[in-house]
Formats: structure tokens, sequence, C-alpha cells
């Protein structure tokens, strides 16, 4: 943990000038963000299924660190060493208080306090966006799913590629059931990111730092990574709308 605390220390001391006493916090998104750039090929991975794992492995080696910023910034003395962390701060309030303590300084609307409802107002943005997101792509492939038999049942244009049709064959074999769950899962998995919202309230503000950071990450990652999933699928089905060489041509 101590070399969480230099490297975060460090960081911080690298912004203090452009930052002044919110350096550290700043310090503290900046080394998110890295530690998510390290993890998007895991994230890639998980979104294209390649393995089992690959969906569990970028939440799993987010644990470690998620503890070790929980800890550094919930420790009054690091390497037997007093923690020099706790006396950092975001605009009025310390990294390490927690929105408890914020409520016993000013109250609700206090300095500190209006600093945890900023970062509480942050969450609930991003949890809506990953909502109203997840109920778009869940209700996306439902209907999708719902619409392959009649698309794998219709005839192929004169000169069409050999396997445009495969992937509405695999899809016509969804059953109701499938598509019932795919539709009650989307309705409430997207409600489980508001969940963050409850252990940024108790957790040190650097933490749900933290939090904001890696989950708005996630939702934009994964909004880019469908995009682009997107429109190879439309590229791929353009070309294979095209008539292959040698077709059958006009002989006027």
């Amino acid at each position: 943990m101590s070399v969480f605390t230099h490297l975060v220390a460090e960081l911080g001391r690298l912004l203090e000038p452009v930052l002044a006493q919110s350096a550290t916090a700043a310090a503290i998104v900046l080394f998110t963000v890295l530690v998510r750039l390290a993890l998007h090929p895991l994230s890639r991975a998980a979104f294209r299924g390649a393995t089992p794992a690959a969906g569990c492995l970028p939440v799993l080696l987010q644990l470690p660190v998620f503890f070790v910023m929980y800890h550094a910034f919930s420790s009054a003395e690091v390497g037997g060493k007093a923690n020099e962390l706790l006396g950092h701060r975001l605009f009025a309030a310390p990294l390490g208080s927690r929105w408890t303590d914020a409520l016993g300084e000013g109250g609700l609307f206090g300095a500190q306090g209006l600093v945890f409802l900023g970062l509480f107002a942050a969450i609930a943005v991003v949890a809506a966006w990953s909502a109203v997101r997840g109920r778009r792509t869940a209700a996306a492939a439902a209907a999708a799913a719902a619409a392959a038999p009649a698309k794998a049942a219709a005839p192929k244009k004169p000169g069409a590629r050999a396997g445009a049709g495969a992937g509405a064959g695999v899809m016509a074999e969804v059953s109701a059931e499938q598509q019932e769950v795919m539709r009650k899962l989307g309705g409430v998995l997207p409600l489980l990111s508001f969940g963050t919202l409850i252990t940024a309230a108790v957790v040190p503000l650097a933490a749900g730092l933290y939090l904001v950071t890696t989950t708005a990450w996630s939702v934009a990652e994964r909004a880019w990574l469908q995009y682009r999933k997107e429109r190879a699928e439309r590229q791929a089905e353009q070309r294979a709308e095209q008539p292959v060489d040698g077709g059958v041509r006009s002989s006027l």
C-alpha cells in the first residue's frame, strides 16, 4: 500500500501547480484511467465473448485496486509513518472523509456536504446513462431474436453472397422463453448501476472518486465497443447484399 500512496502522492505533486489543493483528487482520477487503460484488452475480449473468464477478469482485477484505495484513505499510518494522503482535499472535503463526516460538518448543504452531493449526482448520471443503454440493448436484442425466423425464411436476392443469412439462422433458434428472460434481465440488470450510490455513501471520498471514474469509463467503453460492433455488422450486411463477381449481368 505504501507503493500506491507514493504513486498517488507523486501524481498529486505533478498536478499541484495547476489544481492546487484538489491535485490529489485529480491524481486519483488519473490513476483510475491508467488502470482502465491497462484492462482495456480484457474488457474488449469480454465484450466479444472470447471466453467466460474474460467477462469476470476486468472486475476481479479492479477489486484489489479498490481495496487498496479504501485502506489508503482510511488508515492513519502507512508503513509506520503518518498517512500524508489524509491531509489532501477535494475542494472543502478531505479525501479520507465519509458522507456521515460531512453531515456532521455543516449538514447536507454545508461545504463538505455539497462536495458529496456533487459526487452522488455524477454517479446518478452515469448510472442513469448505463440503465438507458442497457434497456435499449436488451430491447434491440429481443427484437432481433423475435424477427430472426422471418428473416431466415426470406428468399435470398439473386447473386447474394453465401452465408448472408447464417447469423439469422442461428438467432432463429432463440426460443420464446429465452426472449422473455432477455427482456426481464434487460429491465433489472441496468438498475444495479445505482448500487454504486450506496457504496459511495459509506466509503471515503477518494474511493468514491475511483468508483465514479471507473463506472463512467465502463459505460463509455461499452458504448464505444457497441458502436464499433454495429458499424462492422452494417458493413458486413452491405457487402453481403452486393452481387458476387461474375454474377448475373444485364444483357442490354
